[in-house]
């Protein structure tokens, strides 16, 4: 079928070449417009803490897109009219842009906690009419509204924190192809010592994004897709597009100095490099399709980005890159820049036969290599980013720090305990269960205060509240009718805890995981939200799913192999290795971005924890990354085996033949991953530096002396199988 494939690049070259110049112009004009549709943030999930959010929209009419405006100067106090007067004119222009519905701030609330202690910094909260995705294009109108006043102001809060995290990945993005694709270009003329050569995968993977993201802008009018799939798009189209096009015109130039530069040529490559692409992209596709089966926003997306990307850049290698080559012929050597060097020989060789004369010298250390990288991993603490995840330059994060530092750092995001009764709050009963509940939760050292319909002052007693709220119409007091309209209503209120930890911090969890916990008397129902109760019922959540997504990856890409290989034997050393190279980048993100080791070098600032879904984007990535080398060496190694029926010989041959293209197409993903560790999102930085290294190991350290080994001490019984199974399974034949 493959030869067939190559066949029919020959004959339609030119119609081929120009259905993708006409897709190619298609996609450039809306390529660009793709950050358009791209959303920010996880996405909504069914978890107790977006049920609770949920109650408190529907009950109490609470909004989710609020923006925290932060006013500081150190000369003068927020009390004096000067002071005052330049916050009004800031505010009063910023609630009249259309989208701010409200501004609460001190000067219209009197609450004193909106001024900080020392008297310097105060802050408001607007209110927007949109929803959250809709909210972070209003940032910079906002921004925009508080210049010309001499106070230090910072727009700051969840919705102004993830709308910096949208820009700052266009940024990454820019910053990492600028220094990637100059790299790319000087490894591939290494490679090819061409700039022919070279540029033919340089095109292709410039095309398989182009592609990809003008796709990504359709399925963005259809469903949210994250912003983050903007960068593990990129990556994964320039990376995979270029190593599937650097393997076929390595095979082509190959095939080509015993077979000349005809149509046979073309057949015999699409033959052999053919069908190995396409079982590697098979496996890389089974990989991110693991993403699909996680019910957050972010990760589907992701998932389908690359699937996509992965997709269009298997059509280009099977339709376009023939059709191309059969047009060049011999000038795909053109430009020539190196002298170029015999593709087999010297050192692949050498290194072939040393690890099949010593297989145990090689196995054993290498393995025990690999343990001590992945073994920080142990110390692994699951988290997810807060402000701390920007650039330290950042205007929400500084506005946050100034915050925490002058107001607590528990202060704007509080636990939100929603309450909910059949009967009413109001009730005798319920309200003295309330009472109750409050004061046992003010009596813990981790909280700073309560704020609750029965904690209005401590002076009112358990039975003065029941007196109090028997006739809420005549109540006389503004202030109560002011807690009532935003605390409660007849079925339903707002219990605020306000911790003294920050959002993300284990003892803000373990607060809202003991307030949980807690039994409600009467006929009250308890359902716990607000930041932290948020991010960490993102992470359960994530590690309940990742279990399924990784049986799911593991049975499914064995399936693949064993389709392939007609062997029960290698698809279980292939996932051994994947997983060994995955535990020792595993390793090195705690080492480095967990406990903050290089911190200074790589210019971020570690919180303590490994971003939760860093680990599982890494999975479900790199595991099929990783195939790509696997599959590419098994296949040439199959194709000898094949042929003498020796395993010892066609293991060496195999490394002999095919080692120099899996590192070179190793470097450049390397390249184009390490680009991402210039990012300024802890996650895109240290998933590119992650990506990098283990795609570093795995083509060196376990596809170049692990896997060779082990299959060398194996013999013959890598290729075992029962002969039920191979009677079931067909032979892939790759020549005609």
């Amino acid at each position: 079928m493959f030869y067939r494939i190559g066949e029919f690049g020959y004959r339609f070259r030119w119609p081929i070449i120009a259905a993708w110049g006409l897709l190619l112009i298609f996609s450039a004009l809306f390529a660009p417009r793709v950050v358009s549709v791209l959303k920010g943030g996880f996405g909504e999930a069914n978890t107790e803490s977006r049920e609770g959010l949920e109650i408190l929209r529907r009950d109490l009419d609470y909004n989710a897109s609020l923006v925290v405006v932060v006013f500081h100067d150190p000369n003068r106090k927020a009390t004096e009219p000067g002071y005052r007067r330049e916050v009004e004119d800031s505010l009063a222009r910023i609630a009249s842009r259309p989208q701010v519905k409200g501004i609460d701030s001190y000067y219209n609330t009197s609450n004193p906690r909106m001024v900080s202690t020392d008297g310097h910094s105060t802050y408001a909260l607007a209110s927007l009419s949109t929803n959250i995705d809709e909210s972070y294009a209003v940032i910079p109108e906002i921004r925009q509204q508080l210049k010309g006043t001499s106070l230090k102001t910072w727009i700051t809060g969840g919705i102004a924190i993830f709308a910096d995290v949208n820009s700052a990945s266009e940024r990454d993005l820019q910053r990492s192809e600028t220094a990637a694709l100059p790299l790319v270009l000087v490894a591939l003329v290494l490679v090819f010592g061409s700039l022919v050569a070279a540029g033919i995968p340089l095109v292709m993977g410039l095309l398989s994004v182009s592609i990809t993201l003008a796709a990504l802008y359709f399925i963005g009018h259809v469903t949210d897709v994250s912003i983050f799939a903007l960068n593990i798009t990129t990556f994964l189209g320039l990376g995979i597009a270029i190593d599937y096009s650097l393997f076929v015109v390595g095979r082509y130039r190959e095939e080509a100095r015993s077979r000349g530069w005809g149509k046979d040529t073309i057949g015999y490559t699409m033959a052999s490099a053919g069908m190995a692409i396409t079982f590697s992209a098979v496996t890389t596709i089974l990989g991110l399709s693991g993403l699909l089966l996680f019910q957050f926003m972010m990760l589907r997306s992701i998932g389908l980005g690359g699937i996509g990307v992965v997709f269009i850049s298997l059509l280009m290698a099977l339709t376009l890159m023939p059709a191309i080559l059969s047009v060049l012929g011999r000038r795909v050597n053109a430009l020539p820049i190196i002298p170029q060097r015999a593709e087999r020989g010297g050192f692949w060789a050498g290194l072939a036969q040393r690890v099949m004369r010593y297989p145990y010298v090689v196995l054993v250390p290498v393995l025990l290599l690999l343990l001590v990288l992945g073994s920080p991993f142990l110390r692994v603490k699951l988290g997810t980013p807060w402000a701390k995840t920007l650039p330290p330059d950042m205007e929400s994060r500084l506005g946050w720090e100034h915050l925490e530092r002058s107001f607590g750092e528990g202060e704007l995001s509080p636990i939100s305990a929603v309450i909910t009764s059949e009967k009413g709050i109001f009730e005798r009963e319920n309200l003295d269960a309330l009472y109750r509940f409050t004061r046992k939760l003010q009596q813990d050292g981790r909280v700073t205060r309560v704020e609750s319909i029965v904690n209005l002052s401590p002076e009112i007693s358990k039975e003065q509240y029941a007196a109090l709220y028997s006739n809420r119409a005549a109540i006389p007091f503004p202030e109560v009718h002011r807690a009532l309209s935003q605390l409660a209503k007849e079925n339903t209120t707002l219990v605020r805890v306000i911790s003294k930890y920050p959002v993300n911090s284990d003892d803000a969890k373990g607060l809202v995981r003991d307030i949980r916990r807690m039994r409600m008397e009467g006929d009250l129902r308890l359902k716990v939200t607000g930041g932290a109760a948020d991010l960490m019922d993102t992470v359960d959540l994530l590690y309940r799913d990742f279990p399924r997504a990784i049986v799911f990856i593991v049975i499914t890409t064995y399936i693949a192999l064993l389709v392939l290989f007609r062997s029960m034997v290698l698809p279980l050393k292939a996932i051994l290795m994947n997983i060994l190279s995955i535990t020792a980048s595993y390793g090195a993100l705690v080492f480095i971005f967990q406990e903050g080791h290089f911190q200074g070098l790589l210019n971020f600032t570690a919180e303590g924890f490994t971003e939760a879904t860093v680990p599982i984007l890494l999975f479900c990535i790199l595991f099929g990354l990783s195939m790509d080398y696997e599959v590419f060496l098994l296949s040439r190694i199959k194709e000898s085996y094949d042929a003498s029926r020796d395993n010892t010989a066609s293991v060496a041959q195999g490394l002999e033949r095919i080692g120099r293209i899996i590192t070179s197409a190793a470097l450049v993903l390397v390249l184009v991953a390490g680009s991402f560790t210039l990012a300024d999102i802890v996650i895109v930085k240290s998933l590119g530096f992650a990506t990098a290294l283990a795609i570093l190991i795995d083509a060196t350290i376990v596809r170049a002396l692990l896997v060779p080994s082990v299959m060398r001490v194996m013999g013959d019984f890598n290729w075992w199988a029962p002969r039920a199974v191979k009677a079931i399974i067909p032979e892939v034949r790759r020549l005609p």
